[in-house]
């Protein structure tokens, strides 16, 4: 029988991203999270500030993934509209989440107060839970297979600390490194070959050129450490039987 893969996708929302004004550093860090989790992050889409186009991005990655992660959007001023978004996609209203409101009334209590514009970041889809934000009071939002999270990194990290161990997933994948110089080219064959006779196995290669030389590093992945380590073993073998010196761990 198959082993079940778990799969997540990742919509970032937001036109600062689209324009470089920011640099995003939640794919990283969530596809890192995902993979403890036993999950695999297999899709980023990156969006813009625009119902319509968070919507179709929703509804597409959503059907076909066990899970869905946005960031960004979700803050106090009128361009914040993922949860508007969101809920459309899923045809339900916007409501006010009493536990929300509870948490940044407390949050802002010594800060100014709870204001109209602050009152927005308690807004969810009708039917939603709360995911627990440590950082700022304002909390990220689950619905069905949705996780919608902050796009700072910082808040987004604490908001999958606190989902940690809540998602169902596989075993974690693994990874062994070898490096090799020689160009991809010469041993592509022997790199489909050593992948098709292990399943369960992927090769990645990765190469460079470095010193007026060209190499690559070899990455094998899997869910199970002693299979890399039997196929590392044998990529080995038969790279060094044609003479190439391999490097344990990459060059």
């Amino acid at each position: 029988m198959n082993e079940r893969i778990w799969t997540a996708a990742l919509a970032v929302i937001g036109d600062e991203i689209l324009s470089g004004r920011t640099q995003d550093k939640n794919v990283a860090q969530l596809a890192s999270w995902l993979n403890v989790q036993g999950i695999r992050l297999v899709e980023v889409r990156i969006v813009p500030d625009t119902s319509e186009a968070i919507v179709e991005a929703v509804n597409a990655l959503r059907a076909r993934n066990d899970y869905l992660f946005t960031t960004g959007g979700i803050g106090p001023t009128h361009d914040d509209i993922t949860v508007d978004a969101i809920a459309a996609a899923l045809g339900v209203g916007v409501v006010y989440h009493p536990e929300a409101l509870a948490a940044l009334d407390a949050y802002y209590a010594t800060r100014g107060g709870l204001t109209e514009a602050r009152k927005r970041m308690a807004r969810v889809p009708e039917g939603a839970g709360l995911i627990e934000n440590r950082m700022s009071g304002a909390p990220g939002i689950h619905v069905e297979n949705i996780y919608v999270m902050a796009g700072v990194p910082h808040i987004t990290a604490g908001m999958l600390d606190a989902l940690t161990g809540t998602l169902e997933g596989g075993r974690p994948v693994v990874a062994g490194t070898i490096g090799c110089w020689v160009a991809e080219s010469e041993i592509a064959d022997l790199l489909g070959a050593t992948e098709r006779a292990f399943p369960g196995v992927s090769i990645g290669s990765y190469p460079f050129f470095r010193d007026g030389r060209t190499g690559a590093n070899f990455v094998v992945r899997a869910t199970d450490a002693a299979l890399v380590d039997t196929c590392l073993a044998e990529l080995t073998a038969r790279l060094e039987e044609l003479g190439y010196a391999v490097t344990a761990g990459g060059i």
